[in-house]
């Protein structure tokens, strides 16, 4: 990987994105004969949401991604890799030598709230094929050496408090640990959220579209004393009025 001279001014830069369009919220009967009704694929154009997603970050920012985190969860993993062939299909930013890992850490919300009780696991045991999910992305691309932040996904029935801890430390830890890095986090409508409020420190309704993201940044070389600032975000708007934060949102995400 590049050194701490790759960030530019300093600074380490990190995105924390929303997957994109996914397939239940489209297809209503698709749960009801899917083997993991838990775990939806996505659609055709949230392939091409994310796909796009990934050019735009590499044509309108001036770093490059280092690395890219990204959730267990299907939906999560088939954007990484539509987002990661977008990085790459754009010339004038070097991201050839991005690497990707995945992280328990970024999963969904594991309660009610975030997945209905009569499609969740009976057991409450979410299983993921981990060799399998990093067989998806361009070959060389995944990190074997990364150590998951969180080893096990949380237990089923996750409180508030208990996910809103996982979403930050997850974020805290990996930006530690790679300081000289620009960083790429894909996980789900409540972990961009949860950045969102904490970093903007008030707790004003959002809507978090479909790949929708928060660009973070902190000044580089200074440890755990120095916080993130958001610097902008795209696909993000205030529930009341419905209004952009920073950039126009074409589209809002089923409820």
């Amino acid at each position: 990987m590049e050194s701490a001279k790759s960030n530019i001014n300093g600074h380490q830069n990190v995105i924390v994105m929303r997957h994109g369009d996914r397939m239940d919220r489209f297809e209503p009967l698709w749960a009801s004969t899917a083997e993991r009704p838990w775990d939806p694929p996505l659609i055709h154009d949230g392939k091409v949401r994310a796909f796009h997603t990934g050019q735009r970050i590499s044509s309108h920012v001036a770093f490059p991604i280092h690395r890219v985190f990204v959730s267990p969860f299907l939906r999560c993993i088939q954007t990484a890799v539509e987002v990661v062939a977008g990085l790459s299909a754009v010339p004038f930013i070097d991201n050839s030598k991005l690497k990707v890992a995945i992280e328990f850490g970024l999963c969904e919300i594991l309660n009610s709230l975030a997945i209905k009780s009569n499609v969740a696991p009976k057991d409450g045991k979410f299983d993921f094929r981990i060799s399998d999910l990093e067989a998806m992305f361009p070959e060389g691309t995944v990190d074997h050496n990364v150590d998951m932040v969180y080893k096990e996904l949380p237990q089923w029935g996750e409180s508030a408090e208990g996910f809103r801890e996982r979403y930050v430390n997850t974020l805290k830890v990996l930006a530690q640990k790679y300081p000289s890095e620009n960083l790429l986090l894909i996980t789900h409508r409540g972990g961009v959220s949860t950045i969102l409020y904490k970093y903007l420190k008030d707790a004003t309704k959002r809507l978090v579209n479909y790949c929708g993201c928060v660009d973070l940044r902190r000044q580089d070389g200074f440890g755990e004393s120095v916080d993130f600032e958001v610097v902008t975000s795209h696909g993000v708007s205030f529930r009341e009025p419905n209004v952009p934060i920073h950039d126009p949102v074409i589209s809002q995400s089923p409820v």
